[in-house]
């Protein structure tokens, strides 16, 4: 992906980001899935299949379907049913359980996760090789609240097969938060292990900066004085080196190869913008290309007003 564009496309949110193959997928389920019929169910799974079976081995690649598929199917019949279903599938087990914690992340506490770790250790069992049954083990265990040595029990099962899971660095930074299961300190031991050792452009590379736009999110919720002058945040200490040493890395053509790439630039854009950083930002707006990714931009109200406003502001007096 070049990282400057010719032009500037529309905004408009995107979660598959620039995969296309996943788009024209989401706009057919979104088609399909009105019917609730059988037929729609088999249809729908077939297309799943043919998707998902692309990605096998590029374990980067399938954890943004399978999550982007989870988000977008919660609230739907279909994962349970596809799991119902096909019981030895391990890709429907996996999508059942991760849709399963984002129902109920998105009903606060309204979901039911009650089989959600059964599934995760039954597609573990089918496909031993595949980290996706652990990173969707991860996310229920983050959500049920487990305690530390379960859950980095998990997490080390992870890493054995693929050592720079994007999806599963980001699930525990938040689990280790001191608004979750962990403190501020072991936050900071998280990220700084990683920094020492993680390669420039792993797909997990912006876990550092994530932890500091939920440091600075933390800042703002405090309100105050101290939510006036957050934006210092973003000149000061570890939060200034972590914008500094991406904003030059990020930014060469084709440095980020990862499919979440566009995330982690809308996530670059928000940082510098908050740090009031505009001229660096502007660059990094025209690569985004208008894929607009949900968080951080939902933060401060309806993400793609404050994208494109974020965007109008890094352009004045260009």
């Amino acid at each position: 992906m070049g990282f400057l564009s010719s032009r500037r496309k529309r905004a408009r949110l995107a979660p598959e980001l620039d995969d296309q193959e996943l788009g024209r997928l989401l706009k057919s389920l979104r088609a399909t899935t009105r019917t609730g019929t059988i037929a729609t169910t088999d249809l729908c799974t077939a297309q799943m299949t043919r998707l998902l079976e692309q990605d096998q081995g590029d374990w980067d690649r399938r954890a943004h379907r399978l999550g982007v598929l989870a988000d977008f199917l919660s609230a739907s019949h279909l994962p349970k049913s596809w799991a119902a279903r096909e019981p030895r599938n391990p890709t429907a087990l996996v999508l059942h359980a991760w849709a399963q914690v984002e129902q109920a992340r998105t009903h606060d506490h309204g979901g039911d996760t009650s089989d959600a770790a059964d599934s995760c250790l039954r597609a573990a069992e089918l496909a031993p090789d595949d980290p996706t049954p652990w990173v969707a083990l991860l996310k229920v265990a983050r959500w049920e609240r487990w305690r530390q040595p379960q859950v980095f029990g998990v997490w080390n099962e992870v890493l054995t097969r693929d050592r720079w899971n994007r999806e599963a660095y980001m699930t525990m930074l938040s689990y280790l938060t001191p608004e979750e299961g962990g403190s501020r300190l072991q936050v900071l031991d998280f990220v700084d292990a990683l920094v020492a050792r993680v390669p420039a452009n792993a797909p997990c590379v912006a876990t550092e900066l994530t932890a500091q736009v939920f440091q600075y999110h933390a800042i703002l919720g405090r309100g105050g004085y101290e939510a006036l002058v957050a934006r210092t945040h973003w000149s000061q200490g570890m939060a200034a080196q972590a914008l500094d040493r991406v904003v030059h890395t990020w930014s060469q053509p084709g440095f980020l190869r990862h499919a979440r790439t566009l995330a982690d630039l809308n996530l670059l854009a928000y940082a510098l913008m908050a740090g009031d950083r505009r001229a660096e930002a502007r660059a990094v707006f025209e690569a985004v290309g208008g894929h607009v990714s949900a968080w951080p931009w939902q933060t401060g109200g309806d993400p793609l007003t404050e994208y494109e406003q974020a965007q109008r502001r890094a352009t004045v007096g260009q």
